[in-house]
């Protein structure tokens, strides 16, 4: 399955503040959780990840508070993409 979306890179809240991620839209989110069949550990789903001109495998995982999935963007992908905390990004994402 591909999805293509726009979203806002964010920063977990967490300690550290090392961790950034991209919100999968709901409708999309839904769509996931409805057509694939196998996922990894905690829900997860192998994805192959494309900002720009930089693609990468990863997975996404669920977030149980807002019912949709994130997708993590290391820190090779946003020097490469030169994207910032708050900005908004195309995303593709193809399930595995």
């Amino acid at each position: 399955m591909k999805t293509v979306f726009t979203s806002k890179l964010w920063v977990w809240p967490g300690e550290g503040a090392a961790w950034r991620f991209v919100t999968v839209p709901k409708a999309d989110s839904e769509k996931l959780k409805r057509t694939v069949r196998v996922k990894r550990g905690f829900g997860s789903i192998r994805v192959t990840a494309k900002i720009g001109t930089t693609s990468w495998r990863t997975s996404i995982f669920p977030d149980s508070k807002s019912g949709t999935y994130l997708l993590p963007v290391k820190a090779s992908v946003r020097r490469a993409e030169r994207l910032e905390d708050g900005e908004s990004a195309a995303i593709t994402i193809r399930t595995v």
